[in-house]
């Protein structure tokens, strides 16, 4: 079983979210939310999931963690202007340890400066920020680079992404 951190804020992608928890459950992993603070109760942009923030940015460590889970929507440009999520991600992605990222995720990585020289993908907005931030980008329902970091485009991807995903934490 591993611990996965899952950093978020209001305005995820509801299904971003969901459905991988749901598979990461479903195989015995574990998943902390993490935000600004504690109990709060932050909502999809879709509007149809809430969901209570396990844990605080400033009450954890990385080090705590096996893997990294970065949903999309709005979220991740928001935490990436905050340089403890910046660092938190970070970490992931220096120590080579499981980061899955879709959609808007990548944002936060770029912004830790984790993706130079990367092949990996997100949402077509953000596919020229890859670009620049060093990623060889594709435009593939998933992508797998290193062993360590999966990446997908948009919620028709989940299936793929949860598959890949859960690949490397078992």
């Amino acid at each position: 079983m591993s611990k996965i951190a899952c950093v978020m804020t209001s305005l995820f992608e509801d299904v971003e979210y969901t459905q991988p928890v749901d598979a990461f459950s479903k195989e015995g992993h574990e998943v902390t939310t993490i935000e600004w603070e504690a109990g709060k109760e932050v909502t999809g942009k879709q509007g149809q999931t809430t969901v209570t923030i396990d844990t605080s940015i400033d009450d954890v460590k990385p080090e705590d963690f096996d893997a990294l889970f970065i949903p999309g929507g709005f979220s991740p440009d928001q935490l990436r202007g905050d340089e403890k999520f910046v660092k938190f991600a970070k970490h992931f992605m220096d120590e080579k340890k499981p980061v899955f990222a879709i959609c808007h995720g990548p944002q936060l990585l770029i912004t830790a400066k984790s993706l130079e020289g990367r092949t990996a993908t997100g949402f077509k907005s953000i596919a020229v920020d890859m670009e620049y931030a060093g990623v060889n980008f594709k435009d593939e329902e998933v992508v797998v680079c290193g062993n360590q970091l999966v990446t997908s485009r948009q919620p028709d991807d989940l299936p793929a992404f949860n598959k890949e995903a859960n690949k490397l934490l078992n």
